[in-house]
């Protein structure tokens, strides 16, 4: 069952991950959800379960079908929202909330599901406004001890055995709408002007996107660059912290984005930002203090935000710093962990803290 004794008796809260690959979707709910299980009875059903929180199967759930209390079944995704209504249908006394991170109009079953839901939250206001019902807007938050800024930045950037002495990342799976296609081709045509930084862009290259990650490795050959923009493939979620900590600049570079983690991960690390205006960017940005916004997909802007920053290294430390305080003061988990707190008791779901 896990790290806390949980029964279907005394369990108050499910976090349903039915989703196999790591996605942002799976690493928000990694972060917040240790948050919540220490204020709810609460138990993890799927796979990439973090520590911190207790585990349930499918097997367990038959035991949750005759209690006369309910339990909040907070979904995420289209699936797991209709696995929610499906249980509850079939007598489970489920409350159903759905955190909505789409900044798109939604689909006839989305849409659909969505008014079946107790309570929705949207990770911001413009994913609210898609919404056809009301919405509480919650921010994402950062674990802000995982991602930490080094003790020694350029220790932490040797330890990679990259070239030069600064490193510029972006991350996220390898696809047109993360946009690695702009950063390789704003690194194609920086990194020959500084030659003291490396690119790194990390993230997973899925069977559908190798035709285009290709074409990317085709263009970083022809510009003679292919030991100065290093493509890592997925990693294991434990080491991503330290790739933050080896870098001095962060490129947000998603052309659409529902929230963008990112952003506040690389916030959180002390890296000076350069974002695109997609997902929570220009809430999350204070545009020229603690970040750069510039528009989706255009490469010659994210150059332009770009060159100042990779010229004055210390400037961009500098912005880092205002990045990482911003992030202390607005985007913590437990901020964000307490808001997702009154919705569910708002449900008459008491909140009962766990001895620990």
């Amino acid at each position: 069952m896990g790290p806390a004794n949980i029964s279907a008796g005394n369990l108050q809260l499910i976090v349903p991950n039915l989703h196999r690959r790591y996605s942002g979707v799976t690493a928000t709910n990694r972060m917040v959800a240790p948050k919540l299980a220490k204020m709810f009875r609460s138990a993890w059903l799927g796979p990439n379960a973090p520590d911190g929180i207790a585990r349930i199967g499918f097997a367990d759930l038959l035991r949750l079908r005759r209690r006369p209390t309910p339990v909040i079944w907070h979904a995420r995704r289209n699936n797991e929202m209709i696995v929610g209504v499906l249980l509850r249908s079939l007598g489970w006394p489920l409350k159903l909330v759905f955190t909505s991170a789409a900044q798109r109009h939604h689909s006839w079953i989305t849409r659909w599901l969505i008014g079946r839901m107790d309570a929705i939250i949207a990770t911001s206001a413009i994913s609210a406004s898609f919404l056809k019902r009301k919405a509480t807007v919650i921010l994402h938050g950062v674990d802000t001890d995982s991602y930490a800024p080094p003790v020694d930045r350029a220790s932490a950037f040797a330890e990679a055995g990259l070239p030069g002495r600064y490193a510029i990342g972006c991350f996220g799976r390898v696809r047109a709408q993360k946009g690695t296609d702009v950063f390789v081709d704003a690194m194609c045509r920086l990194l020959p002007r500084y030659p003291d930084f490396t690119a790194v862009v990390v993230g997973a290259i899925t069977p559908e996107q190798q035709g285009f990650a290709n074409d990317l490795k085709r263009r970083i050959e022809a510009a003679g660059l292919t030991s100065r923009i290093l493509m890592t493939g997925e990693l294991p979620i434990e080491e991503v912290p330290r790739w933050y900590q080896r870098l001095t600049i962060y490129a947000f570079t998603s052309r659409n984005e529902g929230f963008g983690l990112t952003l506040i991960e690389a916030m959180s690390a002390g890296n000076a930002l350069v974002a695109s205006r997609a997902g929570a960017a220009e809430v999350v940005v204070e545009d020229g203090v603690t970040g750069v916004l510039t528009p989706p997909g255009d490469v010659d802007a994210l150059v332009a935000a770009l060159e100042p920053l990779m010229r004055d290294p210390k400037a961009a430390a500098a912005m880092g710093e205002r990045a990482r305080a911003q992030v202390l003061e607005k985007f913590s988990l437990d901020a964000e962990a307490n808001k997702i707190a009154a919705v569910y008791r708002d449900l008459s779901i008491p909140q009962k803290p766990i001895a620990r």
